[in-house]
């Protein structure tokens, strides 16, 4: 096996949630993979409007899957773009309204914050560095874009509530205080396979990278899952193959280990 892919979650994985950085052992890494002819690929929750914490890798990144799998691209060849039915948004627009939570309505080009609540900023803001959100944009801002998910801040107790009535949806929760919501096909696992079919690679050339909820199905569906050693235990379980945190050069420390950079 010679892996030909990597697939790097960025909250946790890439990105450091003590810096908000990505650890120069995890540039030097990607750096040298790239090098060695490996595709780099971003497989985040994140919607692309606010990815905004990569610059540091962003020139050899080769394909972003985004949303959780809802959209995938390279350049500009799009691989998956599934939205969420209509009729799910405004079941979770309406609920939002009637139990009082703030919910980020992500388009394919823009996110809006619907209902705004302090528990935004204080973890979207403050926690993961999304600065670049413009708090004036309203619902219908969105208005003939696909919405590929939806991003409501409540616990799991509120989600169990609303998810039977929003039968095409998924929920990936990576942090207790939100949950991401996409179509039930689109998950990060489903948007590797579909990738890597289109670029005729072997799903078992594939290495991916993750820490939360969202990277279960990605871990399991690559070759090679790495959870980072600062990962829960769900996700641990999971991996083939646990490594050191991100703030302990754990990409770095993957790579070398399955051979994919040379040893130092």
């Amino acid at each position: 096996m010679a892996i030909k892919a990597a697939f790097f979650d960025i909250d946790g994985t890439l990105v450091s949630f003590k810096t908000h950085k990505i650890p120069q052992s995890t540039i030097n890494a990607i750096t040298e993979a790239k090098r060695k002819g490996i595709k780099i690929f971003i497989a985040t929750g994140r919607p692309v409007a606010i990815i905004n914490n990569i610059a540091d890798i962003e020139k050899l990144v080769d394909g972003y899957i985004t949303f959780n799998g809802a959209y995938c691209f390279m350049g500009t060849q799009e691989f998956v773009c599934t939205p969420i039915p209509e009729a799910d948004v405004q079941t979770m627009i309406t609920d939002a309204e009637r139990r009082d939570y703030c919910l980020l309505a992500c388009g394919k080009r823009q996110v809006v914050i619907h209902n705004y609540k302090k528990v935004f900023t204080d973890i979207f803001v403050n926690d993961l560095g999304v600065n670049n959100i413009d708090e004036s944009r309203t619902i219908v801002d969105l208005k003939g874009q696909p919405i590929l998910q939806l991003t409501p801040f409540f616990k799991q107790a509120d989600e169990d509530v609303i998810m039977p009535y929003m039968p095409h949806c998924v929920s990936a929760r990576w942090h207790p205080e939100f949950t991401d919501i996409t179509m039930k096909e689109a998950n990060k696992g489903n948007a590797l396979t579909t990738v890597a079919t289109r670029l005729g690679i072997d799903i078992a050339d594939c290495i991916a990278f993750g820490d939360g909820g969202n990277d279960l199905s990605i871990l399991k569906a690559a070759g090679i899952g790495v959870a980072m050693g600062n990962a829960n235990d769900e996700v641990k379980a999971v991996a083939d193959y646990v490594t050191t945190s991100v703030d302990e050069d754990g990409i770095w420390n993957a790579l070398q280990y399955f051979g994919a950079i040379d040893k130092e």
